[in-house]
């Protein structure tokens, strides 16, 4: 029964996004887990409004088989330009025999400079939501 599916909790992973340059940053998934998570599934969109029309970005999907304990894996590059949208990433994963997943949502306005904070295994400054 639904009852005896346990109703678990992501814990210790983040999403990044960091300038790579004036108009290309590079989106992270960052697994501060001590150990690897494995089947990991990606989905990335964006959508919103631009001049009062409705826009929405490619679904795109990216697969990764394993991402090592205390590690981060680069999802993709995205567009200063697509900023102005609500960008969304539903991150799956296999961990501990179970399946987890959670949608990491950067909304309109987030991804600036006021909003930096260090980004672990990087050395850099980015966005981070965990």
């Amino acid at each position: 029964m639904k009852k005896d599916i346990p109703q678990l909790k992501v814990e210790d992973l983040a999403l990044a996004v960091v300038p790579r340059d004036e108009a290309l940053w590079d989106v992270y998934v960052i697994n501060l887990k001590d150990e690897p998570i494995t089947n990991v599934l990606i989905q990335s969109r964006g959508y919103g409004e631009i001049n009062n029309e409705a826009v929405e970005t490619t679904t795109l999907r990216h697969f990764f088989e394993r991402i090592g304990p205390l590690q981060l894996h680069k999802i993709e590059p995205i567009q200063k330009e697509v900023f102005s949208l609500t960008n969304e990433y539903w991150v799956s994963f296999r961990y501990d025999g179970y399946m987890y997943d959670k949608k990491y949502v950067f909304v309109v306005g987030s991804i600036n400079e006021m909003n930096f904070t260090p980004i672990p295994f990087l050395n850099e400054k980015g966005v981070m939501i965990r």
